[in-house]
């Protein structure tokens, strides 16, 4: 990180607006959203859920291929949730546009992928608020305070996405902890990664300071999609931002879920303030 990092100071913290004062996780959203904690990451560990699923990881441990370790945690997904019998769980059989019932963790990620401004995208920002306590930034355009109509707009996309389903967001609690649990297993040396996302504007991120020509500090989203590929990249804006992401920020990466979302080479990452590059082609 030495070379990375620029004359910033450690100091700059997450603004009171983008943040909650309490969340379901060992860090406060204050500390784990600050520029502290990219430069120096610790693990995130949400509350209760690798002691609510320890069989699982116990199990996990003892197989060595990753592509059977992720056929595993979908089978245990599947059984858990009971994803394939929804009756089972509970949930009426509502036919039409409404019927949420077999909306999962795969359904979230796929709505993500599609449109990061959609129903299920505000379901994943919800999480992230709930469970690290960072406000979204942006979902429609800029979101405001929690009195804005922007984000009252947004409340409402999320209760939607939430209506009728199966423990949607506990499905997220489980999806970022196996998640870290891959992380820690394929990248066992490592803090972060060096990823990559095209922006068209710097103007369009809440700058908080300038420390040189092409660094920046910035507030990101509550959650954003980066790509490990810089040509990639290339194809969402006019500028690159790179950036040293924490491994502990990662909610999904590449490969997590082998032949489920094929074609993507998109990560999840936890927002927060970050010091960034900005790069032209």
């Amino acid at each position: 990180m030495d070379e990375y990092r620029q004359t910033a100071p450690d100091s700059a913290s997450l603004p009171a607006s983008a943040r909650l004062s309490i969340n379901h996780c060992n860090l406060p959203p204050v500390i784990l959203g600050s520029l502290t904690f990219q430069h120096y990451p610790a693990p995130l560990y949400l509350d209760g859920v690798k002691e609510l699923h320890a069989a699982l990881f116990s199990n996990l441990q003892q197989i060595e291929d990753a592509a059977e370790r992720a056929e595993n945690f979908q089978d245990y997904m599947r059984s858990g949730f009971l994803l394939d019998n929804p009756d089972e769980a509970g949930l009426p059989d509502r036919p039409g546009k409404q019927n949420r019932r077999r909306a999962d963790y795969l359904r979230i990620l796929r709505g993500w992928l599609f449109d990061a401004d959609g129903k299920e995208a505000a379901v994943l920002k919800g999480w992230v608020e709930s469970r690290f306590g960072l406000l979204p930034r942006n979902h429609q355009g800029p979101v405001g305070d929690i009195n804005s109509t922007t984000y009252q707009h947004y409340l409402a996309a999320r209760t939607q996405g939430l209506y009728n389903t199966n423990a949607l967001e506990s499905q997220l609690d489980l999806l970022y902890t196996y998640c870290q649990y891959e992380v820690r297993r394929q990248f066992p040396a490592q803090t972060h990664l060096t990823l990559y996302r095209g922006i068209n504007r710097i103007d369009e991120h809440e700058v908080l300071h300038q420390p040189a020509r092409h660094i920046y500090i910035l507030v990101l989203n509550n959650i954003n999609s980066f790509t490990g590929n810089r040509e990639r990249a290339d194809e969402f804006g006019d500028y690159i931002l790179e950036a040293k992401i924490p491994l502990s920020k990662l909610v999904y990466l590449p490969g997590l879920l082998p032949g489920r979302l094929s074609g993507e080479d998109e990560y999840l990452v936890i927002g927060g303030v970050y010091e960034v590059a900005l790069k032209p082609f």
